[in-house]
């Protein structure tokens, strides 16, 4: 239990200080643009009212508490799941890595009203028009440990 809890503080730290460092300290929020490994890599502001890929940010739905509730909740049964059925190391950490992902985004919308991504990838002249951060990376990650992780729980 201790391990989810570590795993998952430690990437709610980490996301909330790189977009603290990149879209305060560097600017990115007003200059909307910098270029760091051109065209591969490049940080792109990007405010996200909706889930991923901004779908529901249309407008007409402001359901920014019920996706703050909604990642909370899911926060919570995944750490209790993790806590009861799990018990490898990589798991453990997976479940956090999910967790402090979900939590960081979740209190973007509450500080912001919106999630703040800011990592666009792009390569071979396609323009990739979609942005991430780190907390979707790790929650990226978390899942793909999960899902790949042999875990034989003993009684």
């Amino acid at each position: 239990m201790r391990l989810i809890f570590i795993s998952a503080f430690a990437v709610f730290i980490i996301d909330q200080v790189s977009k603290l460092v990149i879209v305060h300290y560097l600017g990115l929020k007003d200059s909307f643009e910098i270029d760091i490994f051109p065209p591969f890599l490049n940080f792109r502001m990007g405010w996200n009212t909706g889930l991923n890929f901004g779908l529901l940010s249309d407008g007409i739905f402001d359901g920014k508490l019920l996706f703050i509730l909604i990642a909370v909740s899911i926060s919570t049964g995944l750490f209790l799941w993790g806590a009861k059925n799990l018990n490898q190391f990589k798991s453990l950490i997976a479940v956090g890595f999910i967790i402090g992902g979900a939590l960081g985004n979740a209190f973007d919308r509450l500080l912001y009203g919106a999630v703040a991504d800011f990592i666009n990838m792009s390569c071979c002249g396609i323009q990739n028009p979609y942005t991430f951060n780190v907390a979707d990376s790790f929650i990226f990650v978390g899942i793909g440990l999960l899902l790949f992780v042999n875990e034989k729980k003993t009684a």
